[in-house]
């Protein structure tokens, strides 16, 4: 089932997910090494990082929302979708409240600001993962002509149109041979 919002020819909301999966738990590290070592520019850059990191969440949800909105109802992808997206909702939320604790002194976060960081960050391994199954698995957000073989992205037509010949014109369809050269059928005598 291919993404419903693309760019350059893949799917938005993986392209986004790396972003706050890199920088909450990266803020998560930066709050360890100041637990051991107390210094206070440790603190700073978990601050950030996690700012960073929640806009990257609500940056990438709109577009996770609209690829699972197309996905068939009653099918195991719509179940695992719905947990992966309120499992991520409850992610953001725990780091949100972090964030909130920590703005007045970013530079001491408390025990609690820490502890909803490392809970948001394990269950945000969870969701990942979740994730995974949905685009490996499943084949949510995936070309439906992927293959080992496909042409790129950025090339025309979509490696679904290779397989099956269909071209966007109307008048003919088009063979793809597997030298990469095409043969329209309009050229065809049979």
């Amino acid at each position: 089932m291919e993404s419903k919002t693309k760019l350059l020819g893949h799917p938005v909301h993986p392209m986004l997910v790396v972003f706050p999966l890199g920088l909450l738990s990266t803020s998560v590290v930066f709050d360890a090494l100041h637990t051991f070592t107390k210094k206070k520019d440790f603190a700073k850059v978990s601050y950030w990082t996690l700012v960073g990191g929640l806009i990257g969440g609500l940056a990438a949800a709109p577009f996770g929302i609209r690829d699972w909105l197309a996905v068939p109802q009653d099918t195991r992808a719509k179940q695992i979708g719905l947990v992966h997206g309120v499992g991520n909702d409850i992610v953001i939320s725990l780091f949100g409240l972090s964030w909130l604790l920590r703005r007045g002194k970013p530079e001491q976060p408390g025990a609690t600001a820490v502890g909803l960081s490392l809970l948001g960050a394990s269950l945000s391994m969870a969701t990942a993962w979740l994730g995974g199954e949905l685009s490996y698995r499943l084949g949510v957000g995936v070309d439906n002509g992927a293959n080992l073989n496909a042409p790129s992205s950025l090339q025309e037509p979509s490696a679904h149109n290779l397989l099956t010949g269909k071209s966007d014109e109307t008048d003919h369809q088009v063979i793809y041979l597997n030298d990469g050269s095409t043969i329209s059928t309009s050229e065809l005598q049979l």
